[in-house]
């Protein structure tokens, strides 16, 4: 049996409502607790990621992947045997911490490393930092030297993290693309170039740092003598940091020559360069990246980076030291993993570029790295793009082929400002870091695509 209610009473079971909203106090606080624990400001406009979507679009339709930057072939049996060895070594200090700012044996190995390369000595202890793969590397250059109102160039294509990280630190980010004028015939990633005019433009007394990528990923590009003084000069002239990333280091083909940024006259002390273990020794999933230059500079990334990661995983730093010690003491023979790699990858580059242009695709041939972008426009009456509801052209080829085709590649839109995305919307990246065997049944996916008609 219900209680009666005194008339006095009944307010108290009906929802309350104020004069300037219709919505119940209860209703009202939990949209404040909502918009409370929103996502910081900062983090605006970088909640989507094209790895989280292409990764999950792959486990759904199971096409060939040649989208990620990862080899599908074995790591070099020293530096596996090592990470295995490492943790059951006679030195139980293995399986503990190690120092915040690189494993000992690491950062003395990438000392003499680069001490070599650069001509000059490097102080292993204050001018090179271990980082959580270089994408924290990365975080901690852009975040360690980073002020609201700094504006940093990032030249474009360019690896998706830059642009969010200096917008995370307050910076502004100023984009240049580089371009290219051939549409047909051989196209190489020399082709593709930065104005003089535009570049210079961008440099003002505002202007902290630009992020530069040689070898560049997507376009494969490695940058000239020439092109590198341009930046060097300007650099120089406006104060300005260089952030260099050049975890592609050791993959470049012949001719092309990789030149250190840092070794330019006045440019080893406004200059940090990335560099990465998962590149250096195709283990991309030990995460294992590190940062060098001038101590003034790195104290930066240190306070940035003792005060997130602290310190990296200590058996995988002892095995990727151990791959170094072995390979100083090959460095520039023939049996150097350094050059193996990229005479085995310039066959996989090959294979791939006519396999591209026997389907009617127009790729450019990369000088460096191991991704490959090409033109699928003169395909573009083959593949259904109304299927798909994206408003960028190259995400609608790439998941059509990728769900139609079975051959799924990355939209290059993604590396691109929004101003400059429509420069790439016919465009597809591809990786040929694969065994033969994959790269074999790409080929076949394609010709038979092209004979079906």
């Amino acid at each position: 049996m219900l209680k009666r209610i005194a008339p006095a009473c009944r307010h108290l079971l009906r929802p309350r409502v104020t004069s300037h909203s219709c919505l119940p106090v209860v209703c009202r606080a939990q949209s404040t607790m909502s918009d409370k624990f929103d996502l910081p400001a900062r983090y605006h406009g970088s909640e989507k990621s094209v790895w989280v979507e292409y990764i999950q679009l792959a486990l759904e339709h199971k096409p060939l992947n040649l989208g990620q930057g990862f080899p599908d072939f074995a790591a070099p049996d020293y530096v596996t045997k090592a990470l295995s060895e490492a943790p059951v070594d006679e030195n139980v200090l293995l399986n503990q911490y190690t120092r915040g700012f690189g494993h000992p044996r690491l950062v003395n190995a990438l000392g003499k490393l680069y001490s070599q390369l650069l001509g000059r000595e490097i102080n292993p202890q204050t001018e090179v930092l271990v980082t959580a793969g270089a994408y924290e590397a990365l975080f901690s250059s852009i975040f360690g030297h980073t002020s609201p109102g700094d504006e940093v160039i990032i030249i474009e294509p360019f690896f998706d993290c830059y642009d969010p990280m200096v917008r995370a630190a307050g910076g502004t980010p100023r984009f240049i693309p580089l371009r290219t004028n051939k549409k047909s015939g051989k196209i190489m990633s020399s082709d593709w170039v930065l104005d003089p005019a535009e570049l210079t433009s961008l440099f003002n007394k505002k202007t902290k740092a630009i992020i530069l990528n040689t070898p560049h990923n997507p376009i494969g590009k490695v940058f000239n003598q020439q092109e590198l003084e341009l930046i060097a000069d300007l650099c120089k002239k406006w104060n300005v940091l260089c952030i260099s990333d050049e975890v592609y280091e050791w993959l470049v083909y012949k001719p092309s020559k990789h030149i250190r940024i840092a070794t330019l006259p006045g440019m080893w002390e406004r200059t940090v360069t990335i560099g990465s273990a998962g590149k250096t020794f195709s283990v991309t999933g030990w995460k294992i990246g590190w940062a060098y230059g001038p101590a003034n500079l790195m104290r930066n990334l240190q306070t940035v980076h003792q005060n997130c990661v602290y310190t990296c995983s200590t058996p995988i730093q002892e095995a990727v030291a151990r791959g170094f010690e072995l390979e100083l003491g090959r460095l520039g023979q023939p049996e150097c993993y350094y050059l193996s790699l990229p005479r085995e990858l310039e066959a996989k580059r090959d294979y791939m570029a006519k396999f591209l242009s026997d389907v009617g695709m127009v790729p450019t041939i990369p000088e460096g790295g191991y991704f490959m972008v090409a033109d699928w426009s003169p395909l573009a009456g083959r593949v259904n793009l109304d299927q798909e509801t994206d408003p960028l052209k190259d995400y609608r080829f790439t998941k059509w082929m990728s769900k139609n085709v079975k051959l799924q590649g990355i939209p290059p839109s993604a590396f691109y400002s929004d101003q400059h995305k429509h420069l790439c919307e016919t465009s597809v990246r591809y990786c040929f870091i694969k065994k033969d065997e994959t790269l074999q049944k790409a080929a076949e996916i394609l010709q038979k695509w092209k004979a079906s008609g």
